[in-house]
């Protein structure tokens, strides 16, 4: 069994993707231009169908719960989608939980199962083996699945800012590097939206594509993406929550609708990759330089250049269909929408912990499941809030962390802190104490097959 932090943690992030999947199973509802009666007849399909829930089972879900879901997230937002998890019994000391992770961290080729024999031989009692995977997922240090929901199947949107399409594509090595290209293509004009190169194919890159075309380039009503890891982490769901925006994933395997990225990927295999050689790419120092180079090729080339099927370049097409002046979302929206949060229960001493780093609240929040709101990039500065509402701020007691385990630079990382144990060598040292005893393991071995 985990440790109570361990297990309240595990518990909130449950708790937290039910409330994803709820949102996601009334976010069509939500629509303002929606009838009574259109409202209703979406309503009832959704409670005749069977979705898959945060567990991988597949459920009903009636009329009235989904009513009482859709009013719930009016009055309260998010947090209101949320429901109270359990709390868990303390068991397994955290300076145990806290060494498997540093040997996982030394070697991340290690299994739950091979950490567990260390701990044992070192220790002499070792968790479970799946609490030990529990904890490293909890950690970050494996990685999680994520769910799928329904297909967008319209063929072109009717104008800009209905659909955009999201999906990544493998770049060139710099500084010997792999990198990865994050695009957005608006589906009615073609446009490229937002983009941007980066060393991983992650949630903070994606996030570094959306910002800022959210900021220039508007709030789509739809963003249709796939089941990539980064596209299904949590986050992405959250952000769109708070600006209204419907998410869709494709079906593995049925990536229907998703054409029109892959035609713009291959336009950018073979107009700006194919200009990359080994010459070029080798004068490339910086990642910054191929996202200028990039940006350059779609605004002078891709842009302005008569798309094959609309008729139209796509910046003109986009300009010509976009309301004027173009709503842009405000500074403090869009921050919001990028923020990260996860849940705790506040200790007696009115403390909460969040990936190692503990923080002191307001004693009046001792016992209660608050709501930790940060920026992934800065652990020292954590809003507090409740059902919704702010609570003041999360007063760092002590931060050895100071970003979120999935908010990775582009630099690469220092080698992990060794643990000092040599399993193998113990088992060595182990094995020549016993034969110096008198031990033979071989004719053990050869008695025991005598009896036989």
């Amino acid at each position: 069994m985990a440790s109570s932090e361990d297990e309240d943690r595990r518990r909130a992030e449950k708790a937290r993707q039910v409330g994803l999947f709820r949102y996601a199973l009334i976010q069509d509802l939500l629509d303002p231009v929606l009838t009574t009666r259109e409202r209703g007849r979406l309503a009832r399909e959704s409670a005749e169908k069977e979705h898959t829930d945060p567990f991988g089972r597949q459920v009903k879900v009636s009329r009235g719960t989904i009513d009482r879901w859709t009013r719930d997230y009016r009055g309260g937002g998010f947090a209101a989608l949320v429901p109270e998890p359990r709390k868990a019994v303390p068991r397994t000391p955290p300076e145990v939980l806290e060494l498997a992770a540093a040997l996982k961290r030394e070697n991340p080729g290690r299994t739950a199962a091979q950490i567990q024999r260390i701990l044992r031989t070192t220790q002499g009692w070792s968790p479970t083996e799946r609490t030990l995977q529990r904890h490293f997922v909890n950690a970050g240090l494996t990685g999680t699945g994520g769910g799928e929901t329904s297909v967008f199947g319209r063929f072109e949107a009717t104008r800009a800012n209905e659909l955009w399409t999201g999906d990544a594509l493998h770049g060139p090595k710099i500084g010997g590097r792999k990198t990865y290209l994050f695009a957005f293509i608006d589906d009615h004009s073609r446009a490229i939206v937002g983009h941007r190169f980066g060393f991983a194919e992650d949630t903070v890159r994606l996030a570094a594509a959306l910002r800022p075309a959210l900021s220039a380039r508007g709030v789509p009503e739809s963003i249709y993406v796939d089941n990539g890891s980064a596209f299904v982490d949590t986050w992405l769901l959250r952000a769109c929550a708070s600006l209204a925006i419907r998410l869709t994933h494709s079906r593995p395997g049925r990536p229907q609708g998703r054409g029109k990225i892959e035609r713009f990927f291959r336009t950018v295999r073979d107009q700006f990759l194919v200009e990359l050689d080994e010459e070029r790419v080798g004068q490339i120092e910086h990642l910054t330089e191929l996202n200028r180079l990039f940006t350059a090729w779609v605004e002078t080339v891709y842009h302005r250049a008569v798309h094959s099927e609309t008729g139209q370049p796509p910046i003109e097409r986009w300009l010509s269909s976009i309301p004027k002046p173009l709503p842009l979302p405000s500074t403090a929206d869009l921050r919001e929408a990028f923020l990260w949060s996860q849940f705790r229960t506040v200790t007696k001493t009115a403390t909460v912990s969040l990936h190692g780093n503990s923080y002191e609240v307001d004693q009046s929040l001792a016992g209660m499941r608050i709501e930790l709101v940060f920026d992934p990039f800065d652990l020292t500065d954590i809003e507090v809030r409740a059902s919704g509402k702010a609570l003041g701020k999360a007063v760092p007691h002590h931060v050895g962390r100071h970003a979120h385990p999935k908010a990775s630079p582009e630099t690469p990382a220092e080698p992990a802190a060794p643990t000092g144990i040599d399993y193998l060598k113990i088992l060595d040292e182990a094995h020549t104490a016993n034969t110096a005893k008198g031990i033979n393991y071989s004719s053990l071995m050869d008695d025991s097959r005598g009896r036989q």
